[in-house]
C-alpha cells in the first residue's frame, strides 16, 4: 500500500464505547387489538405500493419476480429474482436487510440483524448454499460524536470479522456516508440531529435455475399448515421493535443472531424442502415480528390464517426466522428434514391457513385476536392510500384502496387457445424468413425483448433506428412488418410516442416512406406503448386508423407499472387471430396511456382489439384494474383489414410464463402472449 499511496500521515481516532439501555417494554398492560393495527399502519411495516407501482419493473423482459405476490398483486415479496437471458432460468437474486434502530443501543447487534434479515429475505430464492452468496455493504455513522466511532468499529468488526467469516460470505463491496449529523441553531438553543450506526446490506447470489423462488402467498384449501422456524431460539426481545415505536418507547434489549449455524441451517433446510416439493409459501420474520408476516401472507393469499403462539411478546418480537407453509399429509417429511438440518428445536407448527377471510390468534390456547383480512389489509394500505392521494388524482387513490384486501380484483389465466401449441412452427423451415424491423427512437428500451419475440416466431428482426431512416440507410422496403417499440422516446419530454411521430410528420422524406409502407397491401405493423402512442399520431398516414384516439396524460396523473388483466376481443386485427375471449394478465407500463376520443377518433367505430376487464371479466371502469381511464377499458385498436394494431399494454415483455409476476400456467411454457407473434408469421405466410 505505500507504493501505491505513499507514507500518508496516521490517522488516530480516540474512541470510547458508551453503554446505553433502556427499560424493557411491558405489554401487559396493552390493548392487543391497538396494538395490532398501529404496527401494520407504521410506515415501515406497510404497504410500499405507492412507490412500488410508478417504477417500471418489466422493462428488458428479465424480470423473474418483482415485489408484487399473488393474483392480487400484493407487495410482499422477499426477494428480487432477474433472469441472465430469455431462453433459458438461469439467474440472479438480490434482497436486502437493515435494522438501524437497533444501533441506538447495540451496533454489533444491528450488523449482525442487517445481515440475517437479508440472508433470511435472499433465500426465499433457490439458494441452496451461502458460499456464493455476496454482500454489498451500505454503512452510515455519525464519526466524531460520543461513542459513534466506537459504536462503527465494534459493529464493522463483528460484521467482518467474526459473522460473515462464520457464514463463510464474503463483503468485496460497499461504501459509506460517515458524517450522518447536522447541527444549527433555533434561536439561542443549539441543536443536533444524529444518526446511529446504519447498516445496509445487499445480498447477491447466481441461481442455476430461477424456478423454485418461494413468495408469501398461501394456499388455503390445499391442506397445509405452518411452520415457524424461530432463529431467535425461544427469545422474544422488543427492543427496536415497531412494536415498541408505536408507544413511543424503545423497548429494552433488542433482537439478536443467536447462532450463526442457525441460519447456515435454514439454508439447508429450505434446500431439502424445495428439492422434495415440501414447501409452498415461504415470508421471513422481520419488522412487525410474527404478527405482521402472518397477515402479509393472508393478504397475499386472498385468505385467513389460524395460529397459536406463546405469548404476546412472540407476536411482535422482531427476532430472525421465518414462516413456512408446508403440506398437512407430509409432516414426518418435513420433521426430518428438520432434524438433518439441526433446527428440530428451534421449529414449531403454529397453525394454518383458513379458506375464511380472518386472522385469529390465540395466546398459548386462549382466544386473543379476530379479525377480518380485509380490515387489516385496509390498514395495512393506509399509509399508501395517503401518500397516493396527495401525489395522484386522489379519486383513483380512493377506488385502489377500496379494493385493497377484498376478493376483487384478482388475475386470471384464461386462453381460449391451447398457447403450447406453436401455429408457426410450419412456416419455420420455409424459405427465406420474413424480415420486420424493430424500429426504435432515442429512449425506446423495449427493442430487445420485441425482436426476440418476433425471432421466435420464425422473422427475421432488423434493428432499425430513426436516424437510419433519416440517414437514407434504410427505406422499409423490405420488410413485412415495423414494430414501434415501447419506452421512453426523448425521455417522455415531447409527450411520449407524440414526439416520436412528430418526427415523421414533419419530415417530408419520412412521412412518405411510412405512408410507402403503410400503403403497401403485403404489409402489416405493431405499436407498442410508446409505439402506441406513435402509431395513433400517424392514423392520418395508416388506411382505416381514421377512428382511433390519441393516448394521453393517465387519468391517475402517474405512470401506472402493473400486472394489468385484460380480455382479447374478437376483431380483425391478425396479431389476435384465434385468441377471442382470452382473459390474460399483462404487463402494463405507461404514463399516458388513456384513449382519448375528445381530439381525434370514434368511440363508437374503432375497431377495438383488447380491453382492461376486472375479476368477472367485465368492462373495467375503476382504478387500478383500469391503470390508464380509457372508456370501456380500451387498450388496444386495430385497422379493419386487421393489418395494423396499437395496443399499450407489453406483451413482449410476458412471451414466457416465468417472466409474468404471477400466473397459475407452468413456468417452463410459453405465455399465451407469444400466440400474438406467431399469428403474424402465420400472417405472412
Amino acid at each position: 500500500m505505500e507504493v501505491l499511496l505513499g507514507k500518508p500521515p496516521r490517522m488516530v481516532r480516540d474512541a470510547t464505547r458508551i453503554a446505553r439501555s433502556t427499560p424493557e417494554l411491558d405489554l401487559t398492560s396493552t390493548d392487543l387489538r391497538d396494538l395490532a393495527y398501529a404496527v401494520l399502519r407504521h410506515p415501515t411495516v406497510a404497504s410500499k405500493r405507492f412507490l412500488i407501482t410508478i417504477a417500471d419493473r418489466t422493462v428488458g423482459g428479465l424480470t423473474h419476480r418483482d415485489q408484487m405476490v399473488g393474483p392480487w398483486q400484493v407487495p410482499v415479496a422477499d426477494v428480487a429474482v432477474t433472469l441472465s437471458d430469455l431462453v433459458g432460468f438461469t439467474g440472479q437474486a438480490m434482497s436486502s436487510g437493515e435494522r438501524t434502530p437497533i444501533a441506538s443501543v447495540d451496533g454489533p447487534a444491528s450488523g449482525r440483524m442487517a445481515v440475517g434479515e437479508a440472508i433470511t429475505n435472499l433465500i426465499a430464492a433457490p439458494v441452496t448454499a451461502l458460499d456464493g452468496v455476496k454482500l454489498s455493504c451500505n454503512w452510515m455513522a455519525a464519526c466524531g460524536r460520543d461513542g459513534e466511532d466506537a459504536a462503527l468499529f465494534d459493529t464493522v468488526h463483528a460484521v467482518a470479522m467474526e459473522l460473515c467469516p462464520a457464514l463463510g460470505i464474503s463483503v468485496p463491496v460497499g461504501k459509506d456516508s460517515l458524517s450522518m449529523s447536522t447541527r444549527w441553531t433555533d434561536g439561542a438553543d443549539a441543536r443536533e440531529v444524529r444518526s446511529p450506526v446504519s447498516l445496509v446490506v445487499t445480498a447477491f447470489a447466481s441461481l442455476p435455475d430461477v424456478r423454485g423462488t418461494q413468495t408469501p402467498q398461501l394456499h388455503p384449501g390445499a391442506g397445509t399448515e405452518l411452520l415457524l422456524v424461530d432463529l431467535g431460539a425461544g427469545n422474544t426481545r422488543l427492543g427496536g421493535s415497531i412494536a415498541a415505536q408505536v408507544q413511543d418507547e424503545y423497548g429494552g434489549t433488542p433482537a439478536d443472531l443467536v447462532d450463526p449455524a442457525h441460519l447456515l441451517g435454514l439454508v439447508d433446510l429450505l434446500a431439502r424442502l424445495r428439492q422434495n416439493d415440501l414447501v409452498s409459501a415461504y415470508h421471513d420474520r422481520s419488522d412487525g415480528g410474527l404478527w405482521a408476516t402472518i397477515t402479509e401472507m393472508a393478504i397475499a393469499g386472498g385468505c385467513g390464517v389460524s395460529v397459536d403462539v406463546p405469548s404476546v411478546p412472540a407476536l411482535f418480537a422482531e427476532e430472525l426466522g421465518a414462516i413456512l407453509e408446508v403440506p398437512t399429509g407430509r409432516r414426518a417429511e418435513v420433521e426430518a428434514a428438520l432434524r438433518d438440518s439441526g433446527l428440530a428445536e428451534l421449529a414449531h407448527f403454529i397453525g394454518h391457513p383458513t379458506v375464511a377471510p380472518n386472522v385469529e390468534v390465540t395466546i398459548d390456547g386462549a382466544p386473543a385476536l379476530s379479525e377480518p383480512t380485509v380490515a387489516l389489509a385496509q390498514a395495512w394500505d393506509e399509509v399508501s392510500w395517503r401518500i397516493s392521494a396527495l401525489r395522484d388524482n386522489p379519486a383513483c387513490a380512493e377506488q385502489e384502496h377500496a379494493e385493497v384486501g377484498t376478493e376483487r380484483g384478482g388475475l386470471v389465466v384464461r386462453p381460449s387457445f391451447d398457447p403450447t401449441d406453436d401455429i408457426a412452427a410450419p412456416y419455420l423451415n420455409v424459405g427465406a424468413k420474413p424480415r420486420v424491423a424493430i424500429l426504435r427512437e432515442q429512449g425506446v428500451n423495449s427493442h430487445v425483448e420485441t425482436a426476440f419475440a418476433f425471432h421466435r416466431a420464425g422473422f427475421e428482426a432488423i434493428d432499425v433506428h430513426m436516424t437510419d431512416l433519416q440517414a437514407g440507410r434504410h427505406d422499409l422496403t423490405d420488410v413485412a412488418g415495423l414494430v414501434a417499440c415501447g419506452g421512453f422516446s426523448y425521455g417522455d419530454t415531447l409527450g411520449a410516442g407524440e414526439g416520436w411521430a412528430r418526427s415523421v410528420l414533419f419530415n417530408d422524406g419520412l412521412r412518405e416512406t411510412f405512408a410507402a409502407f403503410f400503403g403497401r397491401p403485403d404489409t402489416f405493423g405493431l405499436g407498442i406503448c410508446n409505439g402506441c402512442q406513435m402509431f395513433a399520431a400517424l392514423a392520418d398516414l395508416i388506411p382505416g386508423a381514421h377512428a382511433w384516439p390519441r393516448f394521453t396524460r393517465n387519468l391517475s396523473e402517474q405512470y401506472e407499472a402493473r400486472l394489468g388483466q385484460v380480455e382479447v376481443l374478437d376483431s380483425p386485427s391478425i396479431f389476435f387471430s384465434g385468441m377471442a375471449g382470452s382473459r390474460l394478465p399483462i404487463a402494463v407500463a405507461h404514463g399516458e396511456g388513456r384513449a382519448d376520443f375528445s381530439v381525434r377518433g370514434d368511440l363508437e367505430t374503432v375497431e377495438r382489439a383488447m380491453r382492461f376487464v376486472d375479476s368477472t371479466g367485465a368492462p373495467a371502469t375503476t382504478y387500478p384494474v383500469n391503470p390508464n381511464g380509457s372508456p370501456d377499458g380500451l387498450t388496444a385498436v386495430t385497422t379493419p383489414d386487421g393489418r395494423f394494431t396499437a395496443m399499450m399494454p407489453h406483451p413482449e415483455r410476458v412471451q414466457r410464463n416465468i417472466q409474468l409476476s404471477w400466473t397459475d400456467a407452468p413456468a417452463a411454457d410459453p405465455s399465451p402472449w407469444l400466440r400474438m407473434f406467431r399469428n403474424a408469421r402465420v400472417h405472412v405466410s
